[in-house]
């Protein structure tokens, strides 16, 4: 395809994306093909999403077994696929209750909805805020950036829909003072990702929960990013001990089919009921079978342990780099495979390298760089990137002053 081509047909696409100049014809397991005839390391993949890599061979059976019978009906209907998931989800999970949405932004719509349905039921209908925490990403949609309260989301799009109260990151004290008597719900994420792989502590969650508790508001964890395993654990919570009352999850869940869910205990989802939300794609047969067999994979308890086995290597690999390489790195953040280098220099030209030395990793803020890879990456994987962000460092420091680019750089470049 020609550049010309390929410019052509972007044009008629919103310009909302700041693409990078290559796109990918296929991939296999950790690896993407691009059109440029050039193989690339995937440490983003789409973002947290395909967590059990390109053309996972059970994925692709059970994708073309369900294809071949039905893909699509609407919930008037019961839909057997629907409830063996959440069947399926239930067992693995503190909940009780499922809704399936089709992406992360929706179950998180769902999470507020049913938190705010919980206490209008129970009579406390004054009871609809939501306390979040500054730095936060939970989606794209009115009420989702609302929620994020970050003006560069907001800008344009009117006056923020109202109900939310935003607390400084891991400020329990504040978190405490804003749960009054008009407060529904907590929201937060166990890391926030897009803020730079921030993490709250086992303790700062287990507080938080004892907050909720204390305060009769629920609490909602966001992990559409840090879901389906890609901390070790099937979902976050479960490493710190404290569960939630509601839990959205996304991205893994399907592993690039578009497909979410909103997890709940049977007390908070009791005001959803019938007519009071609803989805036409969401929990469609299709989607159901993908993601059903992606949790029966990544729940294995052996699978989870090398999840965070080779979250030791990689870690361990990233603590070096940033010993070895300090004016380029300086820190490392994050937790299993969800991991993240804060940059010396912007972040943007960390990733432009990365690209360059055939390594796709995430931009994050606070100048980190995003490094997501699939939870199937091998040893010989992990060993690659690392030496190509060893890469990547010389080729940050040859563009300060006084670090001039050595042999090693200039013999391996692009």
């Amino acid at each position: 395809m020609s550049n010309a081509i390929f410019n052509d047909g972007e044009d008629h696409l919103f310009p909302c994306f700041s693409r990078a100049d290559i796109s990918f014809t296929r991939g296999e397991g950790a690896w993407l093909f691009g059109a440029d005839g050039r193989r690339y390391l995937d440490f983003a993949t789409g973002i947290a999403v395909t967590g059990l890599g390109h053309s996972h061979p059970e994925l692709m059976n059970i994708l073309a077994s369900q294809a071949q019978m039905l893909w699509h009906v609407s919930n008037a209907v019961r839909i057997p696929q629907q409830e063996e998931l959440a069947r399926l989800l239930c067992e693995k999970t503190f909940a009780d209750r499922v809704f399936f949405n089709n992406s992360g932004a929706e179950a998180i719509e769902t999470a507020i909805k049913t938190a705010r349905r919980y206490h209008f039921v129970a009579g406390a209908t004054e009871r609809y805020r939501i306390v979040t925490f500054e730095g936060g990403f939970h989606g794209r949609t009115l009420a989702t950036i609302a929620a994020g309260g970050r003006k560069k989301y907001l800008e344009g799009f009117g006056p923020p829909m109202a109900g939310f109260d935003i607390v400084p990151f891991g400020d329990l004290n504040a978190l405490a003072a804003a749960c009054t008597a008009e407060t529904a719900a907590v929201l937060l994420e166990p890391i926030q990702g897009e803020s730079g792989v921030r993490m709250m502590s086992i303790d700062e969650l287990k507080a938080v929960r004892h907050i909720c508790d204390r305060q009769g508001v629920l609490l909602i964890l966001d992990e559409v990013q840090t879901g389906v395993g890609r901390t070790g654990r099937l979902f976050a919570y479960q490493g710190a001990g404290a569960a939630p009352d509601i839990l959205a999850a996304a991205k893994g869940l399907g592993n690039g089919i578009p497909v979410a869910a909103c997890l709940a205990t049977e007390k908070a989802a009791a005001g959803m009921t019938q007519g009071t939300h609803g989805s036409t794609f969401g929990g469609n047969p299709l989607s159901m079978a993908v993601a059903q067999k992606v949790i029966e994979v990544i729940s294995d308890e052996h699978f989870l342990g090398e999840v965070r086995r080779k979250s030791d290597l990689l870690r361990t690999g990233l603590e070096a780099l940033v010993a070895d390489y300090p004016g380029a790195f300086t820190e490392v953040r994050g937790d299993g495979l969800l991991l993240g280098v804060k940059c010396a220099s912007a972040v943007e030209t960390a990733v432009s390298a990365a690209l360059g030395h055939g390594l796709l990793t995430v931009a994050a803020g606070d100048n980190v760089l995003r490094i997501l890879p699939p939870l199937i990456v091998s040893d010989e994987d992990i060993a690659f990137g690392l030496e190509r962000l060893r890469r990547i460092a010389q080729a940050l420091l040859s563009t300060i002053p006084g670090h001039g680019a050595s042999s090693y750089v200039r013999t391996f470049l692009f």
